[in-house]
């Protein structure tokens, strides 16, 4: 696990680096804020697929414990995409297309994740705790802006782990879980993949000049019905249900 440690640090510094050579000097913008969540609306949609499929793994067979968190960390973290979505709707703007480093994250994970659960599950520990360590101070400064309002920031306040600390519980689901060396290795290679990827998509939101912005392309085309959902949706429906 201390390997694993070291790979999550490294990626909330890099976070921090990011996030400081613009805040530093200036606060954050509607265009930025916009591409934040339109990013996380594509990345987090059908995100309960990827822990189910892991969760199916026969390595899991006596893992049980790993494997009940992770149906129930499908979850918990199943509707966050509407999260994102609604915080758009009451900014008056639709998702974004998603940036190429979302369509790549998904074409590589939706590959790998049913015969090596473990690469997705390393990924995961990234997105679940960059925003921590060096970073943390620095994503609460991105919450301050004119346009920002208690209707609009859902996602953010959300993802800031104080009353559902993720982060801790991943990590010590896998503590818990005596995974063994190729597992392991797995779970590192997750991580460092997933910290490139998740990295260079904020970067995509943080500097719309950035390389990705070349591949920038339309709005994307919702249906009546996913255009109901979101404009409708509450927080309370991430309640557990019956």
């Amino acid at each position: 696990m201390n390997r694993l440690a070291a790979r999550i640090e490294d990626a909330q510094d890099r976070f921090a680096s990011l996030l400081s050579s613009y805040l530093a000097h200036h606060p954050t913008t509607r265009a930025q804020y916009i591409r934040y969540l339109s990013f996380q609306y594509h990345l987090t949609k059908d995100v309960q697929r990827y822990f189910l499929a892991i969760a199916a793994h026969p390595d899991l067979a006596r893992r049980r414990r790993l494997r009940s968190f992770l149906v129930d960390f499908a979850n918990e973290e199943e509707l966050h995409f509407l999260v994102a979505a609604n915080d758009l709707h009451q900014l008056g703007v639709a998702p974004l297309a998603p940036p190429l480093d979302v369509e790549l994250w998904h074409a590589y994970f939706r590959d790998v994740v049913t015969e090596r659960p473990f690469v997705r599950l390393g990924a995961a520990t990234i997105l679940e705790n960059i925003s921590g360590g060096r970073a943390k101070p620095l994503v609460h400064k991105a919450l301050r802006g004119d346009f920002l309002t208690r209707s609009n920031t859902k996602f953010l306040v959300l993802h800031q782990h104080e009353a559902l600390p993720h982060g801790d519980q991943i990590l010590e689901a896998i503590a818990q879980a005596a995974l063994d060396e190729r597992q392991i290795a797995d779970l590192l290679e997750g991580a460092g993949k997933g910290a490139v990827l998740y990295l260079r998509m904020a970067e995509w939101a943080v500097r719309p000049d950035a390389l990705a912005g070349i591949c920038d392309g339309a709005p994307s085309e919702l249906s009546a019905r996913d255009r109901e959902r979101i404009e409708t949706f509450e927080m309370s429906e991430l309640e557990s249900a019956p």
